[in-house]
């Protein structure tokens, strides 16, 4: 990737182009980019403070102009017509401006597109309770939820609002009506957005993200309240999932909080993006854990660690583990073993099913 003029929308339609997933662009060295999760320098020429400011100057939102200079990180969305959309942040090192571009598809992809598991659709079908969906950034967090929701709105007549920091895909309504707001432009934050969408006649609502106490509050009374709600949170699994958001909340309030997430909590699905075999594209592996009796039981009695056996009985209510879903991208040869054992966090039993002595999977 070469060019000896740096301008920002002919470097974005050349990633696009080029199947970049992020660009990286730092003062005084020369863009770098993200294809198949890994970094790669191009030979284009240092960027210098010039071209950053003209970079920021010619995609940042007329709201945002005045926080160039004040404010340490700004997130916005830009898009080039009948390209893409792209996701901003920039932020500083030692003082000078960085960007972060994220690639964001103008059409958004179906599951079958994404080769993501035929169980998510279940959770599609629903008509209140919680829907998490986990990962490390870039894992696909975010279009995984894009595509399901716009696979109720193209099969459902509701009402989906989407609550976004910033608005990413940007959905056109078919059977349902679609309400995307971004914080601090249609909204102050998630909670204040959560509690007025309440007021809305919502029936799907998305919070882009549970940073907080007070978002995971909303969360909860948005599904407690007969919605169905989709969000994201950053853990590497779905046990995990469960103790991060326990631990939000102060240990006297705890008990009453695992009562909620056992009432509310319909799935969660941890994702990881895995290089297929030619090296030319990644697959997503989904552990996923669906809210049965035993799994509601064992959240109230704080016996988290017995859910991940139940999600280890493989095909069981629709559920199976992150190592269940690696290895079956390994058997159908789209992927190799050392990718999947560097994807592993249960490397051991992962290496026995790889041997043929681990028994949990159904054949």
């Amino acid at each position: 990737m070469e060019n000896t003029e740096f301008d920002i929308n002919t470097l974005l339609r050349m990633c696009v182009d080029d199947g970049v997933s992020d660009i990286h662009l730092r003062y005084g060295v020369s863009p770098a980019v993200r294809k198949n999760g890994k970094i790669l320098k191009t030979k284009m020429p240092p960027v210098t403070e010039e071209n950053m400011i003209k970079a920021i100057e010619a995609t940042i939102p007329e709201n945002l102009r005045s926080k160039i200079n004040t404010d340490y990180d700004i997130d916005y969305s830009y898009e080039i017509k009948g390209v893409s959309r792209f996701r901003f942040n920039v932020g500083r090192v030692l003082g000078k401006h960085m960007i972060v571009v994220r690639m964001i598809p103008s059409i958004i992809p179906t599951f079958e597109d994404l080769k993501l598991p035929s169980q998510l659709e279940h959770f599609t079908d629903l008509n209140n309770g919680i829907i998490i969906v986990t990962g490390q950034t870039g894992s696909g967090k975010t279009t995984t939820i894009a595509s399901m929701l716009n696979f109720i709105n193209n099969n459902f007549q509701k009402h989906i609002i989407t609550l976004e920091d910033p608005i990413e895909f940007v959905f056109e309504p078919a059977k349902s009506v679609i309400s995307q707001r971004q914080l601090l432009v249609d909204t102050k934050s998630f909670p204040d957005g959560v509690k007025y969408a309440l007021r809305q006649d919502p029936d799907v609502i998305l919070i882009g993200e549970m940073r907080d106490r007070e978002t995971v509050n909303s969360a909860l009374k948005a599904a407690e309240t007969g919605h169905l709600v989709f969000t994201t949170l950053h853990t590497n699994d779905t046990v995990q999932t469960i103790n991060r958001i326990i631990n939000f909340f102060e240990p006297s309030d705890r008990d009453s909080v695992r009562n909620q997430i056992a009432e509310t909590l319909r799935g969660v699905i941890a994702q990881k993006l895995v290089v297929t075999s030619d090296g030319q594209g990644r697959v997503p592996a989904c552990e996923i854990m669906t809210s049965t009796p035993a799994v509601k039981d064992f959240i109230m009695k704080d016996q988290l660690s017995d859910i991940y056996e139940l999600v280890r009985q493989g095909g069981y209510s629709d559920m199976i583990t992150m190592n269940m879903a690696l290895y079956q991208w390994y058997q159908q040869g789209v992927v190799t073993e050392d990718e999947i054992i560097s994807k592993s966090d249960q490397v051991n039993e992962l290496k026995q099913m790889l041997r043929g002595v681990y028994r949990g999977l159904k054949s």
